[in-house]
């Protein structure tokens, strides 16, 4: 019998805090209150890294393909130019090899999905499949605020995975999507967390929803906010074909925002958006999807802009053209935002006794 644990998730402003603990566990539930409560200090584990750098190396995955959407994967750092707010930068590091990969799949259980969850499933089987040596899973199940847990902790265990996927089961309860993506990405980035290049990992999200969002403690802002300081990528499988078409001339109808609000998700964070139209379709998103997250190109620079001042910075990259000036499109997260001072202490004054 399998033994689902809820932990508390403890919601302070923008912040939550993971108990990083192997197994089976859960994120913690949310206050249903949106007054902020003073933030508890974490426990730091004996075996936690910290990393300080002096320089903030930016770091950014690119996908390239033609015309035709067909992935180009023969291209050296030479061909490509990368602009933080229109300025172009120079590049420390570039990778055309496969990285390992962290990702989490995070799948809506709510009634929504019924239908579909057998064939979501063999999907999320599909891409365990794909994984490397070095790639980690996540999984993570969610409904409501208070129903949003890890199944099965990041590990390279195909079994396990493939464990927890088949527990998987659908529950009734209004779908918290935006909460249970917030976590997902913070826990996502803090996994293995190091600022060496040599350590580089891809990080990302796959999300399995309708994309109707009905009781989430987070706001949109607060997540895309949250979005622009992550490097965490988000491929969607958005089933909107069920919501409702019918809208207005002042407001969106349930389908038209639900495909809205997945597809700038995915835009943001230079992932994808796939809306199928039937599950059939699904085995075919998930070999994709695979192939799309082990076929980018990891790039890195130091910003020449080094102010601390916790603006947005866009980012855009251009690729050189192929023979007979054949179009390459570089697929990218929009921007991200800089790293924010910490106001230094005032200084004590130290009296001395005569």
């Amino acid at each position: 019998m399998k033994r689902t644990l809820f932990v508390v998730a403890v919601f302070v402003s923008l912040g939550v805090v993971f108990l990083p603990q192997a197994g089976n566990q859960a994120f913690a539930q949310a206050s249903p209150s949106p007054t902020p409560t003073p933030k508890p200090t974490p426990n730091v584990l004996e075996d936690d890294t910290v990393y300080k750098v002096d320089t903030e190396l930016v770091n950014i995955s690119v996908r390239v393909i033609d015309r035709a959407g067909r992935p180009v994967n023969k291209l050296s750092e030479s061909d490509f130019k990368i602009f933080e707010d229109n300025v172009q930068q120079q590049i420390e590091f570039f990778s055309r090899s496969e990285l390992p990969t962290n990702y989490a799949i995070v799948v809506d259980n709510s009634g929504s999905l019924r239908s579909q969850l057998e064939k979501v499933i063999e999907a999320g089987k599909i891409l365990v499949s794909s994984n490397g040596p070095n790639d980690e899973t996540q999984l993570i199940r969610f409904v409501g605020k208070d129903k949003i847990s890890i199944e099965q902790d990041f590990t390279s265990n195909k079994a396990d995975l493939n464990d927890s996927l088949d527990n998987l089961f659908i529950e009734g309860g209004q779908t918290a999507i935006t909460d249970a993506v917030y976590l997902a990405v913070e826990n996502v980035e803090d996994y293995e967390k190091s600022s060496k290049a040599v350590d580089r990992k891809r990080r990302a999200i796959i999300l399995v929803t309708d994309g109707e969002d009905r009781d989430s403690f987070y706001s949109d802002k607060q997540l895309f906010d949250l979005l622009r300081e992550s490097e965490t990528q988000i491929y969607v499988i958005g089933f909107v074909s069920e919501l409702s078409s019918e809208g207005s001339i002042i407001r969106k109808s349930a389908q038209s925002k639900a495909k809205s609000y997945l597809e700038r998700m995915a835009t943001e964070t230079g992932g994808k958006a796939y809306f199928p139209n039937s599950v059939d379709e699904l085995a075919g998103i998930a070999k994709d999807i695979g192939a799309e997250l082990r076929t980018q190109f990891s790039i890195g620079y130091v910003p020449t802009n080094d102010r601390k001042d916790g603006t947005f910075r866009s980012i855009k990259v251009q690729v050189a053209d192929g023979p007979n000036k054949e179009k390459r499109i570089p697929i990218t997260r929009a921007g991200r935002t800089a790293e924010a001072e910490t106001p230094a202490k005032p200084a004590t004054a130290t009296t001395t006794k005569p």
